[in-house]
C-alpha cells in the first residue's frame, strides 16, 4: 500500500542514536553506525522522530510501504519488556559522556589514573554536537598508537578530547564530512593527529588536513608519527 513513512539519508545521519527513544514502536535502531528502519510494519509513518535528529537526516514520504501493523508492535514491545531489552533506547556505548580523567573510585582493582574526558571515541559513534568539543584541544589517532606507543597517556591524551580511527580498516564514507562537522561546529582549540609509521596510516592525516581545509578556519594543527617500536619518529 501508499502510505506516509519516515526516509533516513544515511549520508546525513552520523549514528547518534537521539532518534530511537522517539520511537516507541521500536522501529529504529542504529546498526553499523547508522540509523536504520528495522521494519516498515512498525513504523506509523506521525514522524515523532524527526524533531530529535540535529542533522535533519529524518523526512516523511509516502511511498509504497507494508501496513502499520499495531499488534506486532505491541507483541515486539511485549518481548522486549520481557527480555528487558528497552527497545526504544539507542545504543549505550553511543552516549555522549563527559567526565573527570583519573579513573573511578570503584575500580576492582586500583591502577593508574585514566586521561580520558569523553565518551565514545570512535570517529564513526561520536556526535559533531556532543557538548565537550567546545572549547577542547582534540587529538585524532590511529588505532593502533595507544597500543605502540607507550607514554600515550601522558604525553598525547591528556587534556584532549579523542578521535580514534583507521583508515585501513573502518568504513570511512562520511569520515572527512564527520571531522569538518566538528571543526565547523564547535570552538576547538587546536587539533593533534598521531599516526603510525605505516604507509596506510598517512590516510588518516589526510583525512585530517582535508577536514581542516574544509572547516573554514584556522585551527592551530600537530602531527606526531610513531614507529612501530613505540618511539616518536616526527613532530610537526
Amino acid at each position: 500500500m501508499k502510505r506516509n513513512i519516515i526516509r533516513i539519508d544515511e549520508e546525513k545521519c552520523d549514528g547518534c542514536g537521539l532518534c530511537v527513544p522517539s520511537c516507541a514502536e521500536g522501529a529504529l535502531q542504529v546498526i553499523n553506525g547508522k540509523a536504520k528502519l528495522v521494519r516498515e510494519s512498525f513504523c506509523d509513518g506521525l514522524g515523532n522522530c524527526l524533531g530529535d535528529c540535529p542533522r535533519d537526516a529524518i523526512t516523511i514520504e509516502e511511498r509504497e510501504a507494508d501496513p502499520f501493523d499495531e499488534e506486532a508492535v505491541l507483541s515486539n514491545v511485549q518481548q522486549a519488556k520481557q527480555e528487558s531489552v528497552p527497545v526504544h533506547a539507542g545504543c549505550p556505548g553511543m552516549k555522549a559522556m563527559s567526565f573527570s580523567s583519573g579513573g573511578s573510585s570503584t575500580a576492582l582493582h586500583h591502577s593508574q589514573p585514566s586521561s580520558l574526558e569523553q565518551w565514545p571515541v570512535q570517529l564513526h559513534l561520536v556526535s559533531p554536537q556532543a557538548p565537550y568539543w567546545q572549547n577542547s584541544d582534540v587529538l585524532v589517532a590511529a588505532s593502533c598508537v595507544p597500543v605502540a606507543y607507550g607514554d600515550f597517556q601522558e604525553r598525547l591524551l591528556k587534556n584532549r578530547k579523542i578521535i580514534i580511527a583507521c583508515p585501513k580498516l573502518d568504513r570511512t564514507e562520511g569520515y572527512v564530512e564527520k571531522l569538518t562537522a566538528i571543526l565547523k561546529l564547535n570552538n576547538i582549540a587546536s587539533v593533534t593527529v598521531a599516526h603510525m609509521e605505516v604507509p596506510c596510516c598517512s590516510g588518516l592525516v589526510a583525512m585530517v588536513e582535508n577536514a581542516l581545509a574544509m572547516c573554514g578556519k584556522v585551527i592551530p594543527y600537530r602531527r606526531v608519527k610513531i614507529g612501530i617500536q613505540g618511539n616518536i619518529l616526527e613532530e610537526k
